[in-house]
C-alpha cells in the first residue's frame, strides 16, 4: 500500500473512513471496501481513471447502513498493490469476477463509470445469476470510433508516459476537467485523489488504462471490448438507469445514446449542466438516484445525507 502523499492525510481520511480489505488476484493484492450488512443488497462500485474507490466514498457512507457496498480499487490503482507489469481490461474484467465469485455476491447492483463501465459489464455479463440490477455514470462498453483529442495526446509514444506517469498530468487535470458545474475540488477531496499516486511507480496503471484505449482491431483490447459490446443485449430485460452529465467531453451523450440502443427500456437521466464526474460534480443528484433505485433490505431505512466534502 502506498504512503499517502498529502500534507495533511487526515483531511481526506476523514472522508474515506472505510476499514481495508484485500483478495490475493495473482497480480497483487486487490485492495476494496466492504461496508454495510453482509446480508443487505450489494452494491458493486467499480471506478475507472484516474480514480480509485474514494469516487464512491459519498455514497458508500450514506447508503451504508440499508445496503452491502463492495468497492474495488483495480490492481495499480489505489489501495491495491501496484506491480511492475501491465495489465489489460480483460486481465481487470477477470479480477473483479474473482472478487464478486469470492465474496458470493448474489443479487448485485453495479454501479459503474469510466472504465469502470467495461469491467464491471464484462464481469457480470458472465455472471448474469448474480446481477439483480445496473446503474451507470458516464462511461462506454465497445470499441471507441474515435478517441478525445485530450485523451489521443497521451498516448503519443514516450512524450505520453512522461506525461502521465512521470509528470502525474492526467490526475491533476482530471481535478478540473471532469467537472462542469463545479469550478473545482476543494484541497483535501483533491488530495484524496492523488494520494495514491505519488511516485512513478505508483502511477504505471494511470499510464496504462490510457495506453489500453485501443485504436484499432489490431489492439488485444479491441477484441474485449466487441465482446462485451456484442452482449450488452443479454441484459436489456433487467432494471437498468443511466445517469449523464451532459457536458462530459470524454462519454458523451452520443454513448448515452448507444447504450439506449442496447437496452431500450433503460431509465435515461440527463443532467444539463454536469460533466464526467458525476459523484463529484452533483453529488447530490448521484446519490438520489442511485438511493431511490436500489431496493433496501429493510423498507423502513432510508438514506443518510450525503457528505459536503
Amino acid at each position: 500500500m502506498p504512503p499517502d502523499s498529502s500534507a495533511k492525510p487526515s483531511a481526506w481520511r476523514s472522508a474515506y473512513p472505510f476499514a481495508s480489505h484485500w483478495l490475493d488476484v495473482g497480480a497483487g493484492r486487490l485492495h476494496f471496501v466492504d461496508e454495510g450488512p453482509r446480508d443487505a443488497p450489494p452494491l458493486l462500485f467499480v471506478h475507472g481513471n484516474p480514480t480509485w474507490s474514494f469516487h464512491w466514498r459519498r455514497l458508500i457512507e450514506a447508503l451504508r447502513t440499508t445496503h452491502r457496498c463492495v468497492a474495488v480499487d483495480h490492481i495499480g490503482c489505489g489501495l491495491s498493490d501496484k506491480p511492475d507489469r501491465a495489465l489489460r481490461l480483460a486481465d481487470r474484467v477477470e479480477q473483479l469476477g474473482r472478487l464478486v465469485d469470492t465474496l458470493e455476491l448474489r443479487g448485485v447492483t453495479l454501479v459503474a463509470q469510466d472504465w469502470g463501465g467495461a469491467i464491471g459489464l464484462g464481469a457480470m455479463l458472465d455472471r448474469q445469476e448474480r446481477l439483480d440490477r445496473v446503474l451507470l455514470y458516464n462511461t462506454g462498453a465497445w470499441p471507441p470510433e474515435s478517441i478525445p483529442a485530450r485523451i489521443a495526446v497521451c498516448k503519443t509514444p514516450g512524450i505520453g508516459k512522461l506525461a502521465l506517469q512521470g509528470a502525474n498530468l492526467f490526475s491533476l487535470a482530471a481535478l478540473r476537467m471532469t467537472l462542469s458545474r463545479r469550478r473545482g475540488l476543494d484541497a483535501a477531496t483533491a488530495a484524496g485523489y492523488l494520494a495514491p499516486y505519488d511516485s512513478w511507480a505508483h502511477r504505471r496503471a494511470v499510464y496504462e488504462f490510457v495506453a489500453d484505449i485501443p485504436r484499432g482491431p489490431n489492439h488485444p483490447t479491441w477484441g474485449t471490448l466487441q465482446t462485451i459490446a456484442s452482449r450488452l443485449p443479454e441484459l436489456a430485460g433487467r432494471p437498468i438507469r443511466l445517469v449523464w452529465g451532459m457536458q462530459d467531453w470524454c462519454f458523451t451523450p452520443a454513448c448515452l445514446d448507444r447504450f439506449l440502443g442496447y437496452w431500450p427500456g433503460a431509465e435515461a437521466f440527463r443532467l444539463a449542466d454536469v460533466g464526467h464526474w458525476v459523484p463529484e460534480d452533483a453529488p447530490e443528484e448521484a446519490l438520489r438516484l442511485l438511493a431511490e433505485f436500489v431496493p433496501a433490505g429493510d423498507p423502513a431505512a432510508t438514506p443518510q445525507a450525503s457528505r459536503s466534502n
